[in-house]
Protein backbone atom coordinates (compact mmCIF):
# COMPACT_ATOMS: atom_id res chain seq x y z
CA UNK A 1 0.00 0.00 0.00
CA UNK A 2 2.91 2.35 1.15
CA UNK A 3 4.25 2.06 -2.49
CA UNK A 4 1.07 2.29 -4.51
CA UNK A 5 1.08 5.42 -2.74
CA UNK A 6 4.73 6.57 -3.33
CA UNK A 7 4.17 5.82 -7.06
CA UNK A 8 1.03 7.89 -6.99
CA UNK A 9 2.71 10.82 -5.43
CA UNK A 10 5.30 11.10 -7.83
CA UNK A 11 3.15 10.38 -10.70
CA UNK A 12 0.77 13.20 -9.83
CA UNK A 13 3.74 15.66 -9.34
CA UNK A 14 2.93 19.02 -9.33
CA UNK A 15 6.32 20.24 -10.79
CA UNK A 16 4.90 17.63 -13.98
CA UNK A 17 1.17 18.33 -14.48
CA UNK A 18 0.98 22.06 -13.34
CA UNK A 19 2.69 25.18 -14.03
CA UNK A 20 5.32 26.58 -11.60
CA UNK A 21 4.72 27.59 -8.50
CA UNK A 22 1.09 26.07 -8.56
CA UNK A 23 -0.40 23.32 -6.43
CA UNK A 24 -3.61 20.47 -6.39
CA UNK A 25 -4.95 22.36 -3.71
CA UNK A 26 -5.39 25.71 -6.12
CA UNK A 27 -7.22 24.28 -8.36
CA UNK A 28 -9.06 21.88 -6.54
CA UNK A 29 -12.92 22.95 -6.15
CA UNK A 30 -14.12 25.03 -4.05
CA UNK A 31 -10.48 26.74 -3.86
CA UNK A 32 -11.52 29.93 -4.91
CA UNK A 33 -15.19 31.71 -5.02
CA UNK A 34 -14.59 33.34 -8.12
CA UNK A 35 -13.45 30.24 -10.06
CA UNK A 36 -15.46 26.88 -10.57
CA UNK A 37 -12.72 24.88 -11.11
CA UNK A 38 -13.15 20.56 -12.75
CA UNK A 39 -13.11 17.85 -10.11
CA UNK A 40 -11.21 15.01 -10.72
CA UNK A 41 -14.40 12.71 -9.03
CA UNK A 42 -16.45 13.71 -11.88
CA UNK A 43 -14.69 11.17 -13.89
CA UNK A 44 -16.56 8.38 -12.27
CA UNK A 45 -19.53 9.74 -14.24
CA UNK A 46 -19.14 8.51 -17.63
CA UNK A 47 -19.39 5.13 -16.68
CA UNK A 48 -22.94 4.92 -15.78
CA UNK A 49 -23.93 7.08 -18.61
CA UNK A 50 -22.27 4.95 -20.67
CA UNK A 51 -24.76 2.16 -19.73
CA UNK A 52 -27.47 5.07 -20.64
CA UNK A 53 -26.08 5.44 -24.19
CA UNK A 54 -26.06 1.78 -24.88
CA UNK A 55 -29.80 1.53 -23.84
CA UNK A 56 -30.40 4.58 -26.05
CA UNK A 57 -28.61 3.13 -29.07
CA UNK A 58 -30.59 -0.44 -28.77
CA UNK A 59 -33.78 1.46 -28.55
CA UNK A 60 -32.99 3.50 -31.68
CA UNK A 61 -31.76 0.70 -33.61
CA UNK A 62 -34.66 -1.99 -32.51
CA UNK A 63 -37.44 0.32 -32.54
CA UNK A 64 -36.51 3.01 -35.53
CA UNK A 65 -33.05 2.46 -37.34
CA UNK A 66 -33.50 -1.23 -38.21
CA UNK A 67 -36.97 -1.19 -39.58
CA UNK A 68 -35.64 1.86 -41.74
CA UNK A 69 -32.96 -0.26 -42.97
CA UNK A 70 -35.65 -3.23 -43.70
CA UNK A 71 -37.74 -0.91 -45.37
CA UNK A 72 -34.77 0.51 -47.69
CA UNK A 73 -34.35 -3.78 -48.66
CA UNK A 74 -31.31 -4.23 -46.91
CA UNK A 75 -30.16 -8.18 -46.57
CA UNK A 76 -30.91 -8.74 -43.14
CA UNK A 77 -30.41 -12.34 -43.49
CA UNK A 78 -27.09 -14.51 -43.58
CA UNK A 79 -25.14 -16.08 -46.13
CA UNK A 80 -25.75 -20.01 -46.94
CA UNK A 81 -25.08 -21.93 -43.93
CA UNK A 82 -21.99 -24.37 -44.67
CA UNK A 83 -22.18 -28.38 -43.67
CA UNK A 84 -21.35 -29.51 -40.73
CA UNK A 85 -18.09 -31.03 -40.56
CA UNK A 86 -16.22 -31.36 -37.26
CA UNK A 87 -12.81 -31.84 -38.55
CA UNK A 88 -13.18 -28.86 -40.76
CA UNK A 89 -14.66 -27.11 -38.13
CA UNK A 90 -12.14 -27.74 -35.41
CA UNK A 91 -9.50 -26.46 -37.69
CA UNK A 92 -11.42 -23.40 -38.63
CA UNK A 93 -11.42 -22.44 -34.57
CA UNK A 94 -8.17 -22.75 -34.24
CA UNK A 95 -7.28 -20.55 -37.74
CA UNK A 96 -10.23 -19.05 -39.85
CA UNK A 97 -7.07 -18.97 -42.72
CA UNK A 98 -6.98 -21.36 -44.87
CA UNK A 99 -3.83 -22.20 -46.40
CA UNK A 100 -2.17 -24.91 -49.12
CA UNK A 101 -0.57 -26.88 -46.25
CA UNK A 102 -3.69 -26.94 -44.42
CA UNK A 103 -5.72 -28.48 -47.74
CA UNK A 104 -3.84 -30.83 -47.77
CA UNK A 105 -3.74 -32.00 -44.37
CA UNK A 106 -7.31 -31.64 -44.33
CA UNK A 107 -7.58 -34.00 -47.61
CA UNK A 108 -5.84 -36.64 -45.83
CA UNK A 109 -8.50 -36.78 -42.68
CA UNK A 110 -11.70 -36.18 -44.56
CA UNK A 111 -13.21 -37.24 -47.84
CA UNK A 112 -13.71 -34.04 -49.43
CA UNK A 113 -11.30 -32.70 -52.38
CA UNK A 114 -9.73 -29.47 -52.69
CA UNK A 115 -12.61 -27.62 -53.92
CA UNK A 116 -14.93 -29.03 -51.47
CA UNK A 117 -12.61 -27.74 -48.93
CA UNK A 118 -12.49 -24.16 -50.34
CA UNK A 119 -16.37 -24.05 -50.94
CA UNK A 120 -16.88 -25.16 -47.54
CA UNK A 121 -14.47 -22.82 -45.81
CA UNK A 122 -15.64 -19.76 -48.34
CA UNK A 123 -19.40 -20.12 -46.85
CA UNK A 124 -18.32 -20.96 -43.00
CA UNK A 125 -16.37 -17.47 -43.47
CA UNK A 126 -19.56 -15.65 -44.87
CA UNK A 127 -21.54 -17.54 -41.66
CA UNK A 128 -19.32 -15.18 -39.44
CA UNK A 129 -19.99 -11.89 -41.22
CA UNK A 130 -22.42 -9.94 -40.17
CA UNK A 131 -25.48 -8.98 -42.00
CA UNK A 132 -25.42 -5.88 -44.26
CA UNK A 133 -28.84 -4.37 -41.76
CA UNK A 134 -26.58 -5.03 -38.49
CA UNK A 135 -23.48 -2.94 -40.12
CA UNK A 136 -26.16 -0.51 -41.62
CA UNK A 137 -27.43 -0.01 -38.22
CA UNK A 138 -24.22 0.18 -36.12
CA UNK A 139 -23.12 3.48 -38.86
CA UNK A 140 -26.29 5.41 -38.37
CA UNK A 141 -26.10 4.83 -34.53
CA UNK A 142 -22.53 6.38 -35.24
CA UNK A 143 -24.10 9.10 -37.82
CA UNK A 144 -26.77 10.24 -35.24
CA UNK A 145 -24.36 10.65 -32.29
CA UNK A 146 -21.45 12.42 -34.06
CA UNK A 147 -24.22 14.33 -35.91
CA UNK A 148 -25.74 15.58 -32.14
CA UNK A 149 -22.33 16.08 -30.91
CA UNK A 150 -21.06 18.22 -33.58
CA UNK A 151 -24.09 20.74 -33.18
CA UNK A 152 -24.15 20.23 -29.13
CA UNK A 153 -20.63 21.22 -29.41
CA UNK A 154 -20.92 24.53 -31.59
CA UNK A 155 -24.10 25.16 -29.48
CA UNK A 156 -21.84 25.00 -26.25
CA UNK A 157 -18.89 26.76 -27.37
CA UNK A 158 -20.73 29.50 -29.51
CA UNK A 159 -20.28 32.03 -26.43
CA UNK A 160 -17.15 31.05 -25.07
CA UNK A 161 -14.41 33.45 -25.63
CA UNK A 162 -12.23 30.81 -26.81
CA UNK A 163 -14.42 29.45 -29.64
CA UNK A 164 -13.57 32.76 -31.31
CA UNK A 165 -10.03 33.87 -30.02
CA UNK A 166 -7.86 30.46 -29.22
CA UNK A 167 -5.74 32.52 -27.14
CA UNK A 168 -8.45 32.91 -24.67
CA UNK A 169 -7.40 29.04 -23.63
CA UNK A 170 -4.30 30.01 -22.32
CA UNK A 171 -5.15 33.24 -20.44
CA UNK A 172 -5.51 33.07 -16.25
CA UNK A 173 -4.89 29.15 -16.91
CA UNK A 174 -4.94 27.19 -14.79
CA UNK A 175 -7.67 29.88 -12.68
CA UNK A 176 -10.52 28.49 -15.65
CA UNK A 177 -13.77 28.01 -14.81
CA UNK A 178 -15.55 24.61 -15.94
CA UNK A 179 -19.18 26.07 -17.31
CA UNK A 180 -22.45 23.43 -16.44
CA UNK A 181 -22.28 23.20 -20.23
CA UNK A 182 -18.69 22.44 -20.83
CA UNK A 183 -19.22 19.53 -18.34
CA UNK A 184 -21.85 18.01 -20.10
CA UNK A 185 -20.11 17.95 -23.04
CA UNK A 186 -16.70 16.34 -21.83
CA UNK A 187 -18.94 13.51 -19.44
CA UNK A 188 -21.16 12.76 -22.45
CA UNK A 189 -18.29 12.56 -25.15
CA UNK A 190 -16.27 10.24 -22.51
CA UNK A 191 -19.62 8.00 -22.25
CA UNK A 192 -19.65 7.89 -25.63
CA UNK A 193 -15.89 6.31 -26.04
CA UNK A 194 -16.78 4.21 -22.99
CA UNK A 195 -19.68 2.68 -24.67
CA UNK A 196 -17.61 1.87 -27.68
CA UNK A 197 -15.42 0.16 -25.64
CA UNK A 198 -18.01 -1.87 -24.12
CA UNK A 199 -19.80 -2.72 -27.72
CA UNK A 200 -16.40 -3.14 -29.69
CA UNK A 201 -16.81 -6.34 -28.41
CA UNK A 202 -19.73 -7.10 -30.34
CA UNK A 203 -20.07 -4.87 -33.33
CA UNK A 204 -18.41 -5.71 -37.14
CA UNK A 205 -15.37 -7.32 -35.90
CA UNK A 206 -12.70 -5.98 -38.13
CA UNK A 207 -9.14 -5.93 -38.67
CA UNK A 208 -7.86 -3.36 -36.30
CA UNK A 209 -9.94 -4.23 -33.91
CA UNK A 210 -7.22 -3.99 -30.99
CA UNK A 211 -6.04 -0.69 -32.27
CA UNK A 212 -8.95 0.30 -32.04
CA UNK A 213 -9.73 -1.03 -28.57
CA UNK A 214 -6.11 0.71 -27.29
CA UNK A 215 -7.79 3.51 -29.13
CA UNK A 216 -10.57 4.17 -26.77
CA UNK A 217 -8.71 3.08 -23.96
CA UNK A 218 -6.22 6.06 -24.35
CA UNK A 219 -8.39 8.64 -25.83
CA UNK A 220 -10.63 8.11 -22.45
CA UNK A 221 -7.50 8.55 -20.32
CA UNK A 222 -5.90 11.41 -22.30
CA UNK A 223 -8.94 13.10 -21.83
CA UNK A 224 -9.38 12.46 -18.16
CA UNK A 225 -5.48 13.51 -17.79
CA UNK A 226 -7.09 17.09 -19.77
CA UNK A 227 -9.52 17.26 -17.16
CA UNK A 228 -7.43 17.26 -14.10
CA UNK A 229 -4.82 19.24 -15.74
CA UNK A 230 -8.19 21.63 -16.58
CA UNK A 231 -7.21 21.98 -20.09
CA UNK A 232 -10.59 22.07 -21.09
CA UNK A 233 -10.45 24.59 -23.12
CA UNK A 234 -8.46 23.43 -25.94
CA UNK A 235 -10.05 19.91 -25.47
CA UNK A 236 -13.24 21.27 -25.77
CA UNK A 237 -12.10 22.77 -29.61
CA UNK A 238 -10.30 19.66 -30.45
CA UNK A 239 -13.91 17.35 -29.80
CA UNK A 240 -15.87 19.67 -32.01
CA UNK A 241 -13.28 19.74 -34.53
CA UNK A 242 -12.96 16.35 -35.04
CA UNK A 243 -16.49 15.43 -34.99
CA UNK A 244 -17.65 16.71 -37.79
CA UNK A 245 -15.68 14.75 -40.76
CA UNK A 246 -16.90 11.86 -38.61
CA UNK A 247 -20.66 12.75 -39.82
CA UNK A 248 -19.99 12.74 -43.56
CA UNK A 249 -18.28 9.42 -43.17
CA UNK A 250 -20.76 7.51 -41.73
CA UNK A 251 -23.50 8.88 -43.84
CA UNK A 252 -21.27 7.74 -46.71
CA UNK A 253 -21.43 4.45 -45.28
CA UNK A 254 -25.18 3.60 -44.69
CA UNK A 255 -26.03 5.27 -48.38
CA UNK A 256 -23.39 2.52 -49.36
CA UNK A 257 -24.92 -0.03 -47.88
CA UNK A 258 -28.47 0.89 -49.02
CA UNK A 259 -27.65 1.01 -52.58
CA UNK A 260 -27.65 4.83 -53.22
CA UNK A 261 -24.05 4.77 -54.98
CA UNK A 262 -24.32 8.18 -56.28
CA UNK A 263 -25.36 9.61 -53.12
CA UNK A 264 -22.53 7.79 -51.44
CA UNK A 265 -19.87 9.26 -54.13
CA UNK A 266 -21.32 13.07 -53.24
CA UNK A 267 -21.70 12.63 -49.45
CA UNK A 268 -18.20 11.23 -49.55
CA UNK A 269 -17.02 13.93 -51.80
CA UNK A 270 -18.29 16.48 -49.03
CA UNK A 271 -16.76 14.12 -46.74
CA UNK A 272 -13.18 14.45 -48.25
CA UNK A 273 -13.66 18.63 -48.25
CA UNK A 274 -14.91 18.69 -44.49
CA UNK A 275 -11.88 16.60 -44.00
CA UNK A 276 -9.54 18.63 -45.57
CA UNK A 277 -11.42 21.97 -44.11
CA UNK A 278 -11.27 20.74 -40.62
CA UNK A 279 -7.72 18.80 -40.40
CA UNK A 280 -5.51 20.68 -42.29
CA UNK A 281 -7.39 24.03 -42.01
CA UNK A 282 -8.82 24.24 -38.34
CA UNK A 283 -6.94 21.96 -36.47
CA UNK A 284 -3.68 24.00 -37.56
CA UNK A 285 -4.95 26.83 -35.97
CA UNK A 286 -5.03 25.03 -32.63
CA UNK A 287 -1.56 23.70 -33.39
CA UNK A 288 0.01 27.36 -33.90
CA UNK A 289 -1.94 29.06 -30.77
CA UNK A 290 -0.47 25.91 -28.67
CA UNK A 291 3.11 25.68 -29.82
CA UNK A 292 3.70 30.08 -30.48
CA UNK A 293 0.62 31.50 -28.94
CA UNK A 294 0.85 29.60 -25.89
CA UNK A 295 4.32 29.75 -24.57
CA UNK A 296 4.05 33.64 -24.57
CA UNK A 297 1.53 33.52 -22.46
CA UNK A 298 2.22 31.35 -19.49
CA UNK A 299 4.84 29.28 -18.31
CA UNK A 300 5.84 26.31 -20.00
CA UNK A 301 5.99 23.45 -17.65
CA UNK A 302 6.46 19.17 -18.84
CA UNK A 303 2.62 18.34 -19.55
CA UNK A 304 2.46 20.79 -22.03
CA UNK A 305 5.18 19.79 -23.88
CA UNK A 306 3.10 16.02 -23.53
CA UNK A 307 -0.02 17.49 -24.62
CA UNK A 308 1.63 19.75 -27.37
CA UNK A 309 3.59 16.46 -28.46
CA UNK A 310 0.27 14.74 -29.19
CA UNK A 311 -1.33 16.98 -30.78
CA UNK A 312 1.50 17.69 -33.46
CA UNK A 313 1.79 13.98 -33.84
CA UNK A 314 -1.44 14.31 -34.69
CA UNK A 315 -1.38 16.90 -37.39
CA UNK A 316 1.50 14.52 -38.70
CA UNK A 317 -1.05 11.59 -39.25
CA UNK A 318 -3.90 13.88 -40.54
CA UNK A 319 -1.51 14.87 -43.36
CA UNK A 320 -0.91 11.00 -44.22
CA UNK A 321 -4.30 10.11 -43.86
CA UNK A 322 -5.45 12.84 -46.15
CA UNK A 323 -2.85 11.57 -48.91
CA UNK A 324 -4.51 7.82 -48.68
CA UNK A 325 -8.19 9.29 -48.80
CA UNK A 326 -6.82 11.81 -52.15
CA UNK A 327 -5.88 8.48 -52.93
CA UNK A 328 -9.38 7.01 -52.98
CA UNK A 329 -10.83 9.83 -54.69
CA UNK A 330 -8.28 9.61 -57.62
CA UNK A 331 -9.39 5.77 -57.61
CA UNK A 332 -12.78 6.47 -57.20
CA UNK A 333 -12.94 9.24 -60.09
CA UNK A 334 -11.31 6.85 -62.81
CA UNK A 335 -13.28 4.04 -61.63
CA UNK A 336 -16.00 6.17 -62.39
CA UNK A 337 -17.62 5.54 -59.01
CA UNK A 338 -16.37 4.88 -55.48
CA UNK A 339 -15.18 1.64 -54.69
CA UNK A 340 -16.61 -0.21 -52.12
CA UNK A 341 -15.40 1.57 -48.85
CA UNK A 342 -12.74 3.28 -47.38
CA UNK A 343 -11.33 0.85 -45.05
CA UNK A 344 -11.99 -2.55 -47.14
CA UNK A 345 -10.28 -5.68 -45.69
CA UNK A 346 -9.77 -9.42 -47.11
CA UNK A 347 -12.83 -9.71 -45.56
CA UNK A 348 -14.77 -7.28 -47.33
CA UNK A 349 -15.76 -5.73 -44.10
CA UNK A 350 -17.70 -2.25 -44.94
CA UNK A 351 -15.94 0.35 -43.69
CA UNK A 352 -13.34 3.14 -44.47
CA UNK A 353 -9.69 3.82 -44.55
CA UNK A 354 -10.79 7.34 -43.17
CA UNK A 355 -12.42 6.35 -40.65
CA UNK A 356 -9.71 4.34 -39.41
CA UNK A 357 -7.74 7.44 -39.80
CA UNK A 358 -10.60 9.82 -38.01
CA UNK A 359 -11.72 7.42 -35.16
CA UNK A 360 -7.99 5.54 -34.39
CA UNK A 361 -5.96 9.03 -34.51
CA UNK A 362 -8.31 11.28 -33.41
CA UNK A 363 -9.83 9.68 -30.60
CA UNK A 364 -6.32 8.57 -29.67
CA UNK A 365 -4.35 11.86 -29.78
CA UNK A 366 -6.31 14.35 -31.12
CA UNK A 367 -9.19 14.85 -28.43
CA UNK A 368 -7.15 14.31 -25.55
CA UNK A 369 -4.80 17.08 -25.78
CA UNK A 370 -7.34 19.01 -24.09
Amino acid sequence: MYILKAIGKNFWSTEIWLPPNTTWEDIAPGSRPDVTHADYRDLIWPIPMAFFVLLLRYTLERFWIMPIGKSLGIKSTRSKKAADVPVLERVYEKCNRLNNKMVSSLRKQTDMSERQIQRWWRLRRATDKPTTLVKFCENTWRCIYYTYSFIFGVIVLWDKPWFWDIKQCWYSYPQQSVSNDIWWYYMISMSFYWSLTVTQFIDVKRKDFWQMFVHHMVTLLLMSLSWVCNLHRVGSLVLVVHDCADIFLEAAKLTKYAKYQKLCDFIFAIFTVVWIATRLGFYPRIIYSSSVEAPKILPMFPAYYIFNSLLILLLLLHIVWTYLILKIVVDSLQKGLMSGDIRSSDSEEVSDSSESAANLLNGNLGEPAK
